[in-house]
């Protein structure tokens, strides 16, 4: 499989906003056991370029793995050079999306509306993530999904957690991004580990709705 592929098997992108350098070896390893195999490093994280250089490291053969919040051309290519495989940004840009592709990763643009929608998939990317998903609404999902390319796949992000997550992938997401309700930077250890306990829970189980809130 490729990258793409993997993301959109997989399901669930882990966003670390937040996460350091002297931590990221520490979360992605409970991330791993959990079951999760895509981490985002958004880049207004502290040395954020450090921290998905240390990730290609050590989980080049467990993770996928990219970086958030990218946002220019530069910074596609200093992702590039730290070893990320995948860019997500809040908004699209055809110029960030063209250099994705000329740095051969996977550009996952940020999408509000059709017209952003089309900008991004006339510039390329079969990725897009619906932001912020929580103001949207899955009926904006729904909507959208008629009128899209039937090889587009969406990711919604923005106050997904696992008690509403089954209902993003149903109304037509092929995916989702769960950031601060899974990892926030200043939760203690006993708390990041009971998180990934029931994330680990939610995705070896086959019911739906039926998962505690992280």
């Amino acid at each position: 499989m490729n990258v793409a592929d993997i993301l959109c098997d997989q399901k669930v992108i882990a966003i670390l906003r937040g996460v350091t350098p002297e931590n990221i070896y520490q979360v992605c390893e409970s991330l791993v056991i959990a079951g999760v195999r895509a981490v985002e490093v958004p880049l207004n994280s502290p040395f954020a370029l450090q921290s998905i250089q240390t990730i290609a490291e050590h989980f080049a053969n467990e993770l996928v793995f990219g970086a958030g919040t990218v946002v220019n051309a530069e910074q596609v290519d200093n992702v590039r050079q730290a070893g990320g495989q995948f860019i997500v940004s809040p908004n699209t840009d055809s110029r960030v999306i063209s250099q994705a592709h000329k740095n051969h990763l996977v550009p996952i643009p940020g999408i509000a509306t059709p017209s952003e929608a089309y900008i991004a998939i006339e510039s390329g990317a079969k990725l897009l993530k619906v932001f912020p998903a929580n103001t949207l609404g899955r009926d904006f999902v729904k909507a959208i999904k008629t009128v899209l390319p039937s090889d587009i796949h969406l990711f919604a992000v923005g106050q997904v957690d696992l008690n509403n997550l089954n209902g993003w992938l149903a109304a037509g997401c092929t995916g989702v991004g769960i950031g601060s309700q899974l990892f926030n930077p200043t939760d203690s250890q006993h708390q990041w580990q009971e998180k990934c306990h029931l994330l680990s829970t939610f995705l070896t189980s086959n019911k739906i709705g039926q998962h505690a809130k992280l």
